[in-house]
């Protein structure tokens, strides 16, 4: 799945990335590989801010990103991801690793024209499907399925509530 997400990020060097759902940094340390390779003058990196709700699992993940010397390129935050990370918005793309209900509107507002964003959208019970969102540079936002997923749930103000 991992990979699955990556590939449809189309991600590149440079580019600044907002993953929500940290987990255990793995998944930030992929895409740090991708846009801050460490062959690459730090003037080109780009970085991944990670959003994690669970504060225990933010601090495995910054544990572990810090750990495997990531902690350059990978910056763990410990707040609501539904809300994304205005903070260093506007984002070239952006990934959620937890089913939401829809896509939360911070989200789309924090996606940079020309980006694109992976989100699972659907129930809590496993009905979920990847859409690839696409901001056009003009605003314009085209949506495509990439197929049925199973995920956690995403929490917070633009979570499911459960």
């Amino acid at each position: 799945m991992v990979a699955i997400m990556n590939e449809a990020l189309q991600l590149e060097v440079g580019h600044k990335v907002l993953e929500v759902g940290a987990g255990s940094g793995w998944h930030a340390a992929t895409i740090a590989e991708i846009v801050a390779p460490r062959e690459a003058p730090r003037s080109e990196w780009g970085h991944v801010y990670t959003v994690e709700i669970i504060e225990n699992l933010a601090d495995t993940a910054r544990r572990n990103i810090m750990k495997t010397g990531y902690g350059d390129r990978v910056t763990i935050i410990c707040a609501d991801g539904s809300m994304g990370y205005p903070e260093k918005a506007p984002y070239d793309r952006i990934l959620v690793t937890a089913a939401a209900p829809e896509i939360p509107k911070p989200l789309m507002e924090q996606l940079k024209p020309g980006g694109i964003m992976v989100i699972p959208i659907g129930s809590v019970h496993l009905f979920q499907n990847l859409i690839k969102v696409t901001k056009s540079v003009d605003g314009k936002i085209e949506k495509e399925n990439l197929g049925g997923v199973a995920f956690v749930p995403l929490t917070g103000r633009y979570g499911h509530k459960i």
